[in-house]
Formats: C-alpha cells, sequence, structure tokens
C-alpha cells in the first residue's frame, strides 16, 4: 500500500474512533462509526486476493447494515423523546434496535457469522486491528447506554456468545479463525457484566487487548497462519514462543497469569448480583476455550525438526522481536499482582 494512503487510512481510524468515543450526541457517534468503518476496509483488501476482497465486501455490507441500525434506533428515540443525547436512550424499541446493531458491530452471537470470516481473509495485523481498535468504539457505545439496554437480553447475547466461541473453535485449525471464536468468547465476558458494572467491562477489555496483541504481533513474527506451521516455528525465535505459550494460556485465564484477574473479578461480580447460575454457566463455558488454548500452546511449544516434507525447511534466523511485542507480552502474563491497584485507579 502507498505510504500516504496509509497514514491517511490510519489518520482516519483514529479520527473515527475519537470522534465516537468522546461524542454526546448520535449523530457524532455515528459519524465516528462510519468513518472507521470506511477507513479499514483499505486495510482488508491490500492484498488483492480474492479471500481478502471478499472479507472487506462481508465487512462492508455487515458494518453498513449494523450504522443503519444505530441511525434508525437514535431516531426512534428521539422521535419519541426529543433528545439525541447518548445517554437519554429510554424509548423500548430504540433500546432493543441499539443492542442488535451494536451486537453486529462487535460480532456477538448470533450475529458472529461475519467475523471469523473477515479475519480469515485479512493478515494478521489487520486482523489485529480488527479484534481491538474496532471494538473500543461499539462498546463505548454500549457503555454509555448500558443503564438504559435490558439485562437478560444482554445475558442471553453473552451466554451464547460464549458457548458458540468456545465450542465452534474446537476444530479449527487456522489461527486467525481460532483468535475469532476467542475474540467472540471474550466479548460474551465483557457483555454479561455491563449492565451491573461497566467499569469491569472496560478493564477487561483493556487487558484482552494487551493478550490478543501479544498473541497476534508473536504469530505475526514467526509467520504462522495455521497449526502445522505453528509446530516448526519454534526454530526462528525459540525465546519468543515460550512467550506465546504464556500470552495463550493467559488468554485462557488460567492464574497466575493477567487473565485470570477479569474472569475472576467477572464471577465476583455476578455471585454478589445473586446471579449465581449465570456465573456458573459462563465459567463451564470458557472450559471449551480452555481446550483450544492448550492446544494452541502445545503446538507453540513443540520442537518438531523442520524436515517435513509438508513444510518448508524453517532454520533459525537473525530477525529480532520487535519491542511493542516484548510490552505487550509481558503485560498479559504479568498483571495480576497488581490487579487491585488496577481497579483501585478505574
Amino acid at each position: 500500500m502507498n505510504p500516504h494512503a496509509k497514514l491517511i487510512t490510519l489518520l482516519s481510524l483514529i479520527l473515527g474512533t475519537t470522534i465516537t468515543i468522546s461524542s454526546n450526541h448520535w449523530v457524532l457517534a455515528w459519524t465516528g462509526l462510519e468513518i472507521n468503518t470506511l477507513a479499514i476496509i483499505p486495510l482488508i483488501a491490500k492484498s488483492h486476493h480474492p479471500r481478502a476482497v471478499e472479507a472487506s465486501i462481508k465487512y462492508f455490507l455487515v458494518q453498513a447494515s449494523a450504522s443503519a441500525l444505530v441511525l434508525f434506533s437514535s431516531m426512534t428515540n428521539a422521535w419519541a423523546t426529543g433528545q439525541w443525547d447518548l445517554t437519554q436512550l429510554t424509548q423500548p424499541t430504540s433500546c432493543l434496535l441499539l443492542t442488535t446493531a451494536i451486537a453486529m458491530k462487535l460480532g456477538l452471537a448470533p450475529f458472529h457469522f461475519w467475523f471469523p470470516e473477515v479475519l480469515q481473509g485479512s493478515s494478521l495485523t489487520t486482523a489485529l486491528l480488527l479484534s481491538t481498535v474496532m471494538k473500543l468504539p461499539p462498546l463505548t457505545i454500549l457503555f454509555m447506554v448500558s443503564p438504559s439496554l435490558n439485562p437478560p437480553v444482554l445475558t442471553t447475547l453473552a451466554l451464547i456468545s460464549a458457548a458458540l466461541g468456545g465450542w465452534m473453535g474446537l476444530n479449527q485449525t487456522q489461527t486467525r479463525k481460532i483468535l475469532a471464536f476467542s475474540s467472540i468468547s471474550h466479548l460474551g465476558w465483557m457483555t454479561v457484566i455491563i449492565a451491573y458494572d461497566p467499569k469491569l467491562t472496560i478493564l477487561t477489555f483493556y487487558l484482552y487487548v494487551f493478550m490478543t496483541a501479544a498473541v497476534f504481533l508473536s504469530l505475526h513474527t514467526t509467520k504462522t497462519l495455521k497449526l502445522s506451521t505453528m509446530m516448526t516455528s519454534w526454530t526462528k525465535t525459540p525465546i519468543l514462543n515460550a512467550t506465546l505459550m504464556l500470552a495463550l494460556l493467559s488468554l485462557a485465564g488460567l492464574p497466575p497469569l493477567t487473565g485470570f484477574a477479569p474472569k475472576w473479578l467477572i464471577l465476583q461480580e455476578l455471585t454478589k448480583q445473586q446471579m449465581t447460575p449465570t456465573a456458573t454457566i459462563i465459567a463451564m463455558l470458557s472450559l471449551l476455550g480452555l481446550f483450544f488454548y492448550l492446544r494452541l500452546a502445545y503446538y507453540a511449544t513443540i520442537t518438531l525438526p523442520p524436515n517435513s516434507a509438508n513444510h518448508m525447511k524453517q532454520w533459525r534466523t537473525n530477525k529480532p522481536s520487535t519491542t511493542p511485542t516484548a510490552i505487550f507480552a509481558a503485560l498479559s502474563a504479568t498483571l495480576l499482582p497488581i490487579s487491585p491497584m488496577i481497579l483501585a485507579s478505574i
């Protein structure tokens, strides 16, 4: 991609995200979402591969439909209340329409079908943006209107997302699809608690960004797109593969790694809200995800020599890991001991 075009695209991403998270008016929030959608499409389609073009078209159609629903729900609410303020969403039909639109934008089940396919058609860096940066504006809108939304609907969406994210990731062999279903499962954890403790949702999202960025950047360094090549990627960067194992186990939520903190706090808050059955179900559903995280961690640390007829020879290279990879990997593994300080800061 042309450097000038890439600069304009990245600046548009930053601008759209900033407009949405700082706006208090529905039209401004919708404008930011549209700028974000139009900015990410060239990054998805930049490889000129048929699968990339297909992914960009799918992404555009889904996001355009969701944006139309956001605008329609805000107009319906303004018609009934005379308010365009984000925090004044009081009309029940508008609340249901907005919940549907945000679920489509985030990729929550049962509106998740587009997300794994779009990630599979994108490069690893673009998939990282789709899994992290592009989730922030819709999640911010959900955060701002959370007092007006229907908790049973959000809980249902969350449990379905946690179930499908874990179940459908079991038999995948493509790393991008596995991480897509991982994202759907984690969004279920964020959604289940947003009506009761919205700040805990934001904390969960930030920690999810650290862990996912560490995994994606590690896979990008070793050029790993499927499990069969992950088995021989240790020859490129052995230490990075060991770090990748820790990041994957942290995504699974195993103590004493960072990923254990948000799940522990969410289960604690659900129990305080007299939602013990919901907490039990979502904790059991996380075991589905644990299976494929453990499988990924096993493949990341296996020392298969790269002399199989099915693989190109991959011997150790001098390509160093980048500083962001090291930072995100460290954060994804070591933040649990200071979680009380993090909670105090939010």
